[in-house]
């Protein structure tokens, strides 16, 4: 038995030949995996990995077609878990969501429980995905760096890519904690609704892109890394000896121009973060600590960025965020 009906809305991405067509249309209950709980979605979310998988060449999809979408909340329609009854609001996102497995870019989705997180008091779907897999992995970030030692007071902490997705929610976040949060972004027009979410000082992208000596002014007590290849070099050799940085971008590349100096002379850390493949039980934890004291300042109001996309007007922002003009976040209303 199943609550999905039989044909559905979905913005589908399929690889023909060398092309991606993609767009709304009439997908199939049928062509759903199986799993365990069936939800009607509400909303999702727009982030890097999901305009990638709509694009020749993004070697992200792993399915074809697919329903992109790595993130999504919604209510359950149809259970067939013990944990979990129809009614319940809950969220998904990570393991191969919108890789390998339809994603959050339908009107309805079939997943195993283990991927669902309850959705926590204090939040609603919609903030659920306002916050999204961007947001999560920017607590995740911050709560590396607390767990590594980073408090409040210990000095200026530095988030690269502030502007988009990742960069805005961590800025909130270390800025709600108390610490000294600097943004890192080339994009003036930001500048104010950095400030506004609690940063203290502007870094420009020339500052933190140019190849500089191995190690520099030992400046920052933390970091968070966002963009990968053009900034990461910069952030390493500018740490504080003992510092970390959590790393949780490419946007701007893989390969990694660095020496071992900041490494085995300051004793800095780089802390990956894999928000893809956390166990359930730390996702659930996570998100909980989210909707209490990881809350990211400026969710209520405007600061965040929040734009709200429908389903059927999807592609400008697919297209946007490809072309690093994210700002803040873009929530995607599923629901007609």
């Amino acid at each position: 038995m199943s609550g999905i009906p039989e044909t559905f809305r979905a913005f589908v991405a399929e690889a023909v030949d060398d092309d991606v067509r993609r767009g709304l249309r009439s997908f199939a209950a049928a062509d759903l995996p199986a799993g365990d709980v069936d939800i009607r979605v509400e909303w999702s979310s727009v982030n890097f990995k999901d305009a990638l998988a709509t694009v020749p060449n993004g070697k992200v999809a792993r399915i074809n077609p697919l329903i992109p979408g790595i993130d999504l909340a919604g209510v359950v329609v149809e259970t067939r878990d013990p944990n979990v009854s129809a009614g319940d609001q809950l969220l998904a996102h990570g393991y191969d969501l919108g890789v390998a497995r339809h994603g959050g870019y339908g009107e309805y989705t079939r997943l195993p429980a283990g991927y669902v997180v309850p959705l926590p008091p204090g939040l609603t779907v919609r903030d659920a995905m306002a916050i999204g897999t961007a947001g999560f992995t920017a607590a995740m970030s911050v709560a590396a760096l607390e767990d590594r030692g980073l408090r409040p007071g210990d000095g200026p902490v530095i988030v690269t890519g502030a502007s988009g997705g990742v960069g805005s929610v961590a800025v909130a976040i270390l800025a709600a904690r108390g610490h000294e949060v600097w943004a890192a972004t080339g994009k003036p027009a930001e500048h104010e609704r950095l400030y506004a979410l609690g940063a203290v000082g502007i870094v420009l992208r020339e500052e933190c892109t140019f190849e500089g000596r191995p190690l520099e002014s030992a400046r920052w007590a933390g970091a968070v890394d966002t963009v990968g290849a053009a900034t990461l070099p910069y952030v390493l050799r500018t740490l504080r000896p003992g510092a970390a940085v959590a790393s949780s971008g490419n946007a701007s590349g893989a390969e990694l121009k660095t020496t071992v100096l900041p490494f085995i002379l300051r004793g800095v850390a780089l802390l990956g973060m894999d928000s893809a493949n956390m166990s359930i039980e730390a996702r659930r934890a996570l998100w909980g600590r989210i909707a209490s004291d990881l809350r990211p300042a400026g969710l209520d109001d405007d600061r965040l960025g929040i734009s709200e996309v429908p389903l059927d007007a999807l592609e400008p922002a697919l297209d946007a965020i490809l072309a690093g003009q994210a700002r803040g976040r873009w929530v995607v209303r599923i629901a007609g």
